[in-house]
């Protein structure tokens, strides 16, 4: 699946709570994503329910918060390429070891040719071929 290459990117599981939240780093974000085609991973979703199922959220208001984030991104699902683009990352990082979310989101934005927008920058150093789009380089 490809998309609008100059339109089209994928959001660090920060950059949607930050934009979806009232956090300061919401305007320094916002001129960065204006106008693009939102796209999350998988395990982006997954981070977003897992944080809310610990603060002990409704399921009411979880079922709200995953139907409004499917109104406004996409979600991309795994894939036989995005596994093996993760086991090719976590190897190739053995002696910076990279956590597996951020090693599954890394290699759905590979996978799926798309930059990734993120704040922590540093966490996805080294990985050949991915884009990184931040508004604080490391």
């Amino acid at each position: 699946m490809r998309f609008d290459r100059p339109n089209a990117i994928l959001l660090d599981t920060n950059i949607v709570i930050y934009l979806t939240g009232s956090t300061t780093w919401k305007e320094d974000y916002l001129p960065l994503v204006e106008g693009k085609q939102f796209h999350i991973s998988f395990m982006t979703l997954a981070e977003l329910l897992e944080h809310n199922y610990q603060k002990r959220l409704s399921e009411r208001k979880i079922q709200l918060m995953v139907k409004t984030l499917k109104q406004d991104h996409t979600i991309l699902p795994y894939s036989e390429d995005i596994c093996h683009r993760f086991a090719w990352i976590r190897s190739e990082r053995r002696n910076k070891p990279i956590s597996v979310p951020d090693a599954l989101i890394a290699a759905t934005a590979l996978a799926y040719d798309l930059p990734l927008v993120t704040h922590n920058a540093r966490d996805f150093e080294g990985i050949d071929g991915l884009e990184i789009i931040t508004k604080y380089q490391v």
